[in-house]
């Protein structure tokens, strides 16, 4: 399982400074790419020498406790399947420091697709590879 931390800024809140709901969408985001780039895939380098993106095509998202201004948080992403052209995640949100509760876990699926066209496409073969050693 990969881990990555993240703070909590003003501009990820609301006015009582309670994370905004669409912030942790960018917060799981972030760790998703932060465990491609540990895996030596940069976004930049699937987009200009494989030719190949990866877009969200589904999320399913828990609440369950709230994470507040200057939170220090861990996201973790653990690969739970791979098809021919999706990864599907699970990924949790922690509050770092107070025995790590658990604030959102989210599974999400991500589709590979082909630049030019947009359309589904194979993972890479190195990605494949690197996903299946990531798994839970």
């Amino acid at each position: 399982m990969f881990a990555w931390p993240i703070r909590v800024y003003y501009e990820d809140t609301d006015l009582s400074g309670v994370v905004y709901h669409a912030s942790y969408l960018r917060f799981l985001e972030r760790a998703r790419t932060e465990w491609l780039r540990a895996l030596g895939f940069s976004q930049e380098r699937l987009k200009d020498e494989l030719g190949v993106v990866f877009t969200v095509a589904g999320m399913e998202i828990e609440f369950r406790k709230p994470a507040r201004l200057d939170d220090v948080l861990e996201a973790t992403v653990a690969v739970e399947g791979r098809k021919r052209a999706s990864l599907n995640f699970v990924q949790t949100l922690r509050r770092a420091g107070d025995a790590g509760w658990l604030l959102t876990q989210a599974r999400v699926r991500v589709a590979c697709v082909a630049l030019a066209t947009f359309k589904p496409c194979a993972l890479p073969g190195e990605i494949f590879a690197a996903a299946e050693n990531s798994r839970i």
